[in-house]
């Protein structure tokens, strides 16, 4: 398992929360997303052999919340 920080401006409210945490939840590979609002970050743990963290950036950005960087 790798863990990783993403930074999404966008993200503003609860609705962004629940939105990034249900769709990058479905995905195979996803363990845990947990987005922080204040800071504008998406906190992941994923599996590298299961998922890409371009294919997650890709869903990030397909739900509206494009990815500024990693951290």
């Amino acid at each position: 398992m790798e863990s990783t920080t993403l930074v999404a401006p966008d993200i503003s409210c609860e609705h962004c929360q629940h939105a990034i945490e249900g769709e990058l939840g479905k995905l195979t590979g996803v363990d845990t997303v947990m987005v922080d609002i204040p800071t504008k970050t998406v906190h992941l743990t994923y599996d590298p052999q299961k998922v890409t963290i371009e294919r997650i950036e890709e869903v990030l950005d397909d739900v509206g919340y494009a990815v500024a960087r990693r951290v």
